[in-house]
């Protein structure tokens, strides 16, 4: 197999190596995408087991997604200085462990202490994946496996409720987190083997106020966006108390700028940003995702609340969307090395628009197949789109920033995903506050046009890097 084919002047490890570290990094993140994904479909089955209140049992999925956004800058800026090996391993070593954990709880408070630490492990392997994927690959392979890497994480978000509803159909709630524990083991064996150890960079301080206010403004972001998605995010109180989070997102982001702008060694270094076509291409990447992260929340009550199917059914409606990127993601990834990756993902993004125009016109009694139909050309716009980009952002900093940059990809996927849902909760509260089938039919109809607009300004925004040239002492 060419991506494990040495050639001479190839950067990165051998052969082996390379399969043992792409095996121990990809494993990683199937564990952590699917935990972050699966674990919403078991909230009510948790809330009865632990006999607690809904309130409550939202924070077993809320902990570990604020945990690890809220760190996810953290362990980029942490790897940079002590390198990929001991973070990724601690963070792999983490996760499992609290995996075991969240399993054998027994108390609501013990499962979301494990949750919070679950979420620091997965972020501490997923805000350097790509980075490390990137220092082991040559950069002739950089588009291939990226591709991929790409490929898994989409499609494992897609196919997770389905998976998580199958467990739950047969084995109890518990299993879900049980499943990490063997993989996880050989996952860690693996990246112990092969990932390369790197020196600690001495002079590199840790910028603890930047640490502070990066997590203070990450996680206020992801508590306003969850604010906005409650369905009485209309009440004064909670309206309050959204905006107070809003306010404090504002001003602890302006205060980080403000001091990673005059800090000589900062968390985030701005260099990064100017070059042109990395911030385009994270753009691209933040919008597009808010795009599938509305799909991803307003299908479902598509779905059930106006079409009528199972909530099962409605996870196996969501199928193609995966089989559209295995069919397209790994071809995209192999183009954007031989040829410009903007142009392969903007071509993308197109075909993802058009999907998302055919979801949003939906007819008001839709064949399962139409629907399949439709969600396939997403998914397979939506693979074009993906591993072009994240090489697009990779390629366009020097390989000593890969682990920021890498970062920065892992924030725009978290916080694009959050806005997303949080867009189809505000539209729910407005449009559909007096829950008649006709005017929730219609906020989800506008959630998808929503969808529409947010994936046309990652066109425009896809476009306008073209004209930039890209840096040479930063390509691949």
């Amino acid at each position: 197999m060419e991506l494990f084919s040495d050639k001479p002047g190839d950067e990165g490890l051998p052969g082996r190596e390379r399969a043992y570290a792409m095996a121990a990094v990809m494993t990683s993140t199937l564990m952590a995408v699917f935990d972050g994904s699966m674990v919403n479909i078991a909230l009510p089955q948790m809330a009865q087991s632990l006999q607690v209140a809904a309130p409550l049992a939202v924070w077993f999925a809320n902990g570990y997604l604020l945990s690890a956004a809220m760190t996810l800058a953290i362990f980029a800026a942490l790897a940079t200085r002590f390198g990929f090996r001991p973070i990724f391993i601690f963070g792999l070593s983490l996760f499992t462990l609290t995996s075991l954990g969240c399993a054998m709880s027994d108390s609501a408070e013990m499962l979301i202490v494990m949750r919070v630490l679950q979420g620091v492990g997965g972020a501490a392997t997923l805000s350097i994946a790509p980075a490390i994927l990137r220092s082991v690959f040559p950069g002739r392979l950089l588009g291939r496996i990226l591709g991929l890497n790409a490929l898994l994480i989409a499609a494992s978000t897609a196919v997770a409720p389905v998976l998580g509803g199958t467990l739950l159909g047969t084995l109890n709630w518990q299993w879900l987190f049980a499943i990490n524990v063997l993989p996880g083991m050989v996952a860690l064996f693996l990246a112990i083997k092969a990932i390369p150890r790197k020196p600690a960079i001495s002079d590199q301080r840790f910028d603890v106020i930047g640490a502070v206010l990066s997590a203070t403004m990450l996680g206020a972001l992801i508590m306003a966006a969850n604010g906005f998605a409650d369905p009485h995010a209309a009440d004064h109180s909670l309206s309050n108390t959204v905006m107070g989070w809003g306010v404090l997102a504002l001003v602890s982001g302006t205060a980080f700028v403000w001091h990673i702008r005059r800090v000589a060694k900062p968390l985030l270094p701005p260099v990064i940003f100017t070059s042109g076509r990395f911030s385009l291409a994270a753009l691209t990447s933040l919008a597009s995702f808010i795009s599938q992260g509305i799909t991803f929340v307003a299908l479902p009550f598509l779905f059930q609340s106006v079409y009528g199917y199972s909530a099962f059914t409605s996870a196996l409606l969501f199928t193609p969307w995966p089989v559209g990127i295995v069919l397209v993601a790994p071809h995209a990834g192999r183009l954007a090395d031989k040829y410009s990756p903007s142009i392969i993902s903007t071509i993308g993004l197109l075909g993802f628009v058009l999907g998302l125009v055919l979801l949003a016109t939906l007819p008001d009694h839709a064949a399962v197949w139409d629907i399949g139909l439709r969600s396939l050309v997403c998914g397979m716009g939506f693979g074009c789109f993906q591993s072009p980009n994240n090489r697009e952002m990779l390629s366009n900093v020097a390989r000593e920033y890969s682990g920021y940059a890498s970062g920065v990809l892992a924030i725009m996927r978290t916080f694009g995903q959050c806005l997303g849902a949080a867009l189809v909760g505000v539209l729910l509260a407005v449009m559909a506050s007096s829950s008649q089938l006709v005017l929730e039919a219609q906020a989800v109809k506008m959630s998808l046009w929503v969808a529409v607009a947010t994936s046309g300004l990652a066109i425009v925004f896809s476009l306008s890097r073209l004209r930039r040239k890209q840096p040479q002492k930063a390509q691949a």
